[in-house]
């Protein structure tokens, strides 16, 4: 897969002031310095998108404050801080709990990029006067003959992040830079070391941004109901019990709580489906059992990056991704109304564990798309 350098600087179309958004990472603190030396006029800004415990032990927002403090010194420039904390609650934490309510396993990071960090983010950022936005992300940006923006892989394929800013239209990708998607991140740790930034060996954070590293399970349990119910086979053998099924995803293995089965062939458990209507959680062993695998999904919701889909497209060439760390996969693309808000992708070969409530993500090359939320998928 050909994943371009491009020269992030064209990106800047003549803008001069630029507000940076900075998390107290590595990623961000050397995008803030590559735009300072190339003499912008920067400010940096961090953003608090959580506060409900901000005094628990898996809470790090202090902690990457001071960091993010730190390496705006050692830079030189003004780091000013913002709360976003109720945006946060209102456009993506409510909706996180209801779609693992409803079922689905929901992806917030990418509905964060496009509610919070692109757009309030945005807007706080040019109420201040700020021309252009960056942010550490590994993407990059190009526009076409038309002055389209066009969102593109990062150079480093193995920390791409396209599939999280597939929803980002062209006003956000038109007034944003991504100075950091040219390099690879080794390059990025060794710039930081050789400019003697406080954070340059600091762990990348994981997980959601407002869980951070506690445990996932345990985090849910505060905020939705336990049901517990059966676990059953496809074949109806009651296997053992679920303690609600908002707390599992489709091709999830580990926290089932099942062992070898002696009826069985002793492989790993899976869980293939749930059934919301009878509170039943579907499970069977193996990794490649028929019942993860699918050839077709529909997805709802869907946001194109240039502004309109590119309709019915049988090119080759396209590819998709229904989860971040997945291959990437030769695809159908199949427009489905002329709203363009829903399609189907249609694969020759078989995906894993395609699961209702993340994305399928488009590609054209390394050009992104744009997708849409999984509803439904068929083997």
């Amino acid at each position: 897969m050909d994943h371009p350098s491009l020269d992030w600087k064209a990106a800047l179309r003549g803008r001069r002031r630029v507000v940076v958004g900075m998390s107290g990472g590595v990623d961000s603190s050397v995008t803030a310095w590559r735009l300072k030396e190339a003499g912008l006029e920067v400010i940096g800004m961090f953003m608090k998108n959580w506060e409900d415990d901000d005094d628990d032990a898996y809470c790090s927002t202090r902690q990457d404050f001071l960091d993010a403090a730190a390496a705006a010194d050692v830079i030189g420039i003004e780091l000013q801080a913002v709360n976003f904390a109720a945006e946060y609650k209102d456009r993506v934490f409510a909706d996180f709990l209801r779609e693992y309510q409803a079922g689905r396993t929901p992806n917030p990071d990418v509905l964060c990029n496009a509610e919070i960090k692109f757009k309030a983010f945005l807007d706080h950022a040019m109420a201040q006067g700020a021309e252009c936005i960056a942010t550490g992300h590994y993407a990059q940006i190009q526009f076409d003959g038309a002055g389209i923006a066009q969102l593109i892989r990062a150079a480093d394929a193995g920390k791409d992040q396209t599939y999280f800013l597939h929803r980002l239209n062209q006003a956000q990708l038109s007034r944003t830079i991504f100075p950091i998607g040219d390099l690879q991140k080794s390059a990025v740790r060794e710039i930081a070391a050789r400019i003697g930034l406080p954070n340059a060996a600091k762990k990348d954070s994981t997980g959601i941004c407002f869980i951070g590293e506690r445990p996932f399970r345990e985090f849910l349990h505060r905020y939705l109901p336990i049901t517990p119910g059966p676990m059953v086979t496809p074949e109806g053998r009651t296997v053992g019990q679920h303690m609600g099924l908002a707390f599992y995803t489709l091709g999830q293995r580990k926290g089932l709580g099942l062992g070898g089965d002696k009826a069985g062939d002793g492989s790993p458990w899976f869980v293939l489906e749930k059934d919301m209507q009878r509170n039943t959680l579907i499970v069977a062993q193996g990794h490649d059992h028929p019942g993860l695998m699918s050839h077709r999904l529909h997805a709802i919701d869907a946001s194109w990056v240039s502004g309109s889909s590119p309709g019915t497209v049988s090119d080759t060439r396209l590819t998709a991704k229904t989860r971040y760390r997945q291959p990437d996969a030769e695809c159908q693309l199949i427009a489905l109304n002329e709203r363009a808000d829903e399609f189907e992708l249609a694969f020759p070969q078989a995906q894993w564990a395609v699961t209702p409530g993340q994305s399928a993500v488009i590609y054209n090359g390394p050009v992104c798309l744009g997708g849409g939320i999984i509803s439904a998928r068929w083997s």
